[in-house]
């Protein structure tokens, strides 16, 4: 009996170890999760050929636009350096990528949905001081702004903000608490009511209160929430990215139409080195490249190509039959940075935190 005991008592200490050991992932190399956060290893090095090797963290709707610049710059810098490269990449909600970054992800560059969320991993002393100016225009390669994404016929005639506000409205707008693109949404709307309420903060916050008491699904990032409305065809509207709606209209075009508001945002997603990993990693040199050439001519009509609006103006012109290029846009600047936006808007107990509640 005692012998039996023993026996059982060691093949469970045995299961528990092994289920442990089961539960811990790389952030970086992890399977695609309910959340939206999705991970993906690009061209695995040969026996032959050791590749260099970088990571990206990146945010929601940028999958298709990396999957293919990622293969554009491994030529690149193949026939520039003679050696290979492989290329890791991670997608989620914003905050939450910075938030992964900041608690261990193996991060060499984070091409994320605005500049905040690169600042929160600079404080935690992963990025030198004066990253944003470390590449051009900000370190915003290409920009974007917010539009409205709604069924073919849009039946229930939502054109502008104030239509997002009338009862019986369904909107699907991702957690800004999570997501970088649903700040932007947020600050675009809240423009929108500022101006029409000539600056009355209680009538915004009201107007504010109205329309995410239409909210009826707030997903972690904007890719759940293309998914929401578009798979699960949950909601009248999605307030989205312009790069998610012309690619939901490309993949759908009979199906969806995309509204441009009258007023919107000048989105800058912003890109990094995150120079204490690189240094760990020794890819310094490859993170700076692979950021560089981000506004190469070619990668900018890549850029173009996938929905983002070029950094490049010249190139930009060239997509003036995809982009409403006479859109009136604010800019965080209007808000008074994103410092400060932060701050207001989004922080714990700010008037998101405010109007959502009530």
């Amino acid at each position: 009996m005692r012998k039996r005991i023993i026996s059982v008592l060691t093949a469970a200490a045995m299961l528990f170890t092994l289920s442990g050991c089961g539960k811990t992932n790389p952030p970086a190399q992890g399977p695609a999760s309910e959340n939206g956060t999705d991970t993906k290893t690009e061209a695995a090095s040969s026996d032959e050929t050791k590749a260099a090797k970088l990571t990206n963290v990146s945010y929601d709707p940028t999958r298709e636009l990396y999957a293919a610049y990622n293969d554009l710059f491994k030529t690149y810098y193949t026939g520039e350096k003679g050696e290979e490269v492989e290329i890791v990449m991670s997608h989620g909600g914003s905050g939450g990528q910075a938030r992964s970054v900041v608690e261990g992800a193996a991060a060499d560059v984070v091409t994320l949905a605005l500049e905040h969320d690169i600042t929160l991993i600079q404080q935690a002393g992963l990025i030198n001081e004066g990253w944003l100016s470390e590449f051009p225009l900000d370190s915003s390669p290409y920009t974007s702004t917010i539009v409205f994404l709604v069924r073919a016929g849009n039946e229930k005639e939502l054109r502008d903000w104030d239509d997002l506000v009338k009862e019986g409205v369904e909107i699907i707008t991702p957690d800004p608490k999570s997501s970088g693109g649903a700040c932007w949404n947020f600050l675009a709307a809240w423009h929108y009511a500022d101006l029409s309420f000539s600056g009355d903060e209680t009538a915004v916050k009201d107007f504010m209160r109205k329309l995410y008491a239409n909210v009826t699904v707030m997903d972690s990032g904007a890719r759940g929430a293309t998914t929401t409305f578009v798979e699960n065809g949950q909601g009248d509207v999605l307030i989205a990215w312009e790069n998610e709606a012309l690619q939901t209209l490309k993949e759908y075009p009979d199906k969806f139409e995309m509204v441009s508001p009258s007023i919107s945002i000048l989105a800058q997603p912003s890109v990094a080195v995150v120079d204490e990993n690189a240094a760990k990693n020794h890819s310094e040199e490859l993170a700076a490249d692979y950021l560089n050439y981000l506004y190469s001519d070619d990668a900018q009509q890549l850029i173009g190509e996938y929905g983002y609006r070029p950094s490049n103006e010249e190139i930009l012109a060239g997509f003036a039959d995809k982009f409403d290029l006479n859109m009136e846009l604010c800019t965080i600047q209007d808000f008074g940075g994103w410092d400060e936006a932060f701050a207001v808007y989004f922080q714990d107990g700010g008037v998101f935190d405010e109007i959502y509640g009530a």
